[in-house]
């Protein structure tokens, strides 16, 4: 729960400077509007309460004066890179736990390994979120048949899982372990966490709407606290995948035996028998 909470905690610290950026990228190309529009897609995977939060923030910053948005882009920048590389850190510092590590990174090649993770897997978010907002942009304007004929292409869903379940198996892969782990575990993982990650969006969604009413209790904040229960089910999930994938490396024996036994001994010479 240690790890989970630091996870969570710098995850909703870095959220919404990263969805400043996003949307500033994608006004490059579009106009903030319609960045936020096809942003909001995305939204339907969060829980009621945890998505009002998201699409408010998503309209005030897109009908926030571009001189504003310019100003603030280099706090924006340095705070969301802090909280993100925060973020990873006690994400990798989980996983390094549940798989078991004895030789763990230095400082240096620690932080390296978070700040890689982070470029990496903003990468990815940027290069799957253009995939989906290209197909939608094509469906809706020019009217293809083939992808109404098979809506799960343009679904948010379907790309969210292909995302999980290629980032999740690199992470488990190179950044779990010094040692990389296989691919056959990473791919269990992979797999794994990205069903529980949709698993627990679902459950939470069910929870905070037909189980819990966190409005009479919370109030206002409601919203920030079913957020963090979405954050903090999505990281046990990420974290459950990488148990997963550590016990399968250990069944496919494909775990580095210094992992498994520990550093063996150097034998000792025997002595020689004594001359007579």
């Amino acid at each position: 729960m240690l790890y989970v909470g630091g996870v969570s905690f710098f995850a909703l610290l870095a959220v919404f400077p990263g969805l400043a950026i996003l949307i500033g990228i994608y006004s490059l190309l579009l106009t903030p509007e319609q960045a936020a529009a096809q942003a909001e897609n995305f939204a339907g995977l969060m829980p009621v309460g945890a998505r009002s939060l998201f699409q408010s923030e998503l309209t005030r910053l897109a009908h926030a004066p571009e001189q504003t948005v310019s100003a603030q882009s280099a706090i924006i920048l340095v705070i969301g890179t802090y909280a993100a590389h925060r973020g990873f850190k006690a994400l990798l510092a989980g996983l390094s736990f549940i798989h078991d590590e004895e030789d763990q990174r230095g400082f240096v090649g620690f932080n390296l390994m978070a700040l890689v993770v982070l470029i990496a897997a903003f990468g990815l978010l940027f290069m799957m979120s253009g995939i989906f907002l290209v197909l939608r942009l094509l469906g809706s304007a020019l009217n293809l048949r083939p992808l109404e004929g098979v809506p799960w292409i343009q679904s948010e869903w379907t790309w969210a899982s292909i995302g999980l379940v290629f980032g999740m198996t690199l992470i488990y892969r190179y950044a779990m372990s010094r040692a990389p782990v296989g691919w056959r575990a990473s791919m269990a993982g992979g797999v794994a966490s990205a069903i529980l990650c949709l698993f627990m969006s679902s459950a939470s969604a069910f929870y905070v709407e037909k189980v819990a009413r966190l409005g009479a209790t919370y109030g206002s904040i409601s919203a920030v606290i079913i957020f963090l229960i979405w954050l903090s089910w999505s990281v046990n999930a990420i974290f459950l995948g990488g148990a997963l994938a550590t016990e399968v490396e250990i069944a496919l024996d494909e775990r580095p035996r210094d992992l498994v036994e520990g550093p063996r001994a150097i034998p000792l010479k025997e002595p020689s028998p004594p001359e007579s």
